[in-house]
């Protein structure tokens, strides 16, 4: 997924507490799954990430030679300017793409 195309913003924003518990009813509850989302988040990234940076590993024992790649270090950069997964998880879970279900309110639906 490439995250830089998303709308999220890079800095902080302040956000209406009512908008975030609009869908769940509480706000524990919706920070709950933002959390989650921004867990899935930040492992899919730092998995992109190592994949792109294992391309350019070197498996010299030489610790006296450290070359400067400048692809690797635009791939560096290109992570450090996106947004935190915090906020994208955020902004995912604002314009409802973020799929969240809770088993107990579920299983109080079935019983009745």
């Amino acid at each position: 997924m490439d995250y830089k195309k998303s709308k999220a913003p890079v800095n902080t924003v302040s956000r209406n507490i009512m908008d975030l518990c609009r869908e769940t009813g509480n706000i524990y509850e919706s920070v709950a799954i933002i959390s989650k989302r921004a867990n899935q988040i930040s492992l899919q990234i730092k998995e992109d990430l190592s994949k792109k940076l294992a391309e350019f590993a070197s498996y010299n024992d030489s610790l006296e030679e450290v070359f400067e790649n400048r692809e690797q270090i635009e791939i560096s950069r290109y992570y450090e300017k996106l947004p935190k997964p915090s906020l994208l998880a955020t902004q995912e879970f604002i314009e409802n793409k973020v799929y969240w279900r809770d088993p107990s309110r579920e299983n109080a639906n079935q019983d009745n």
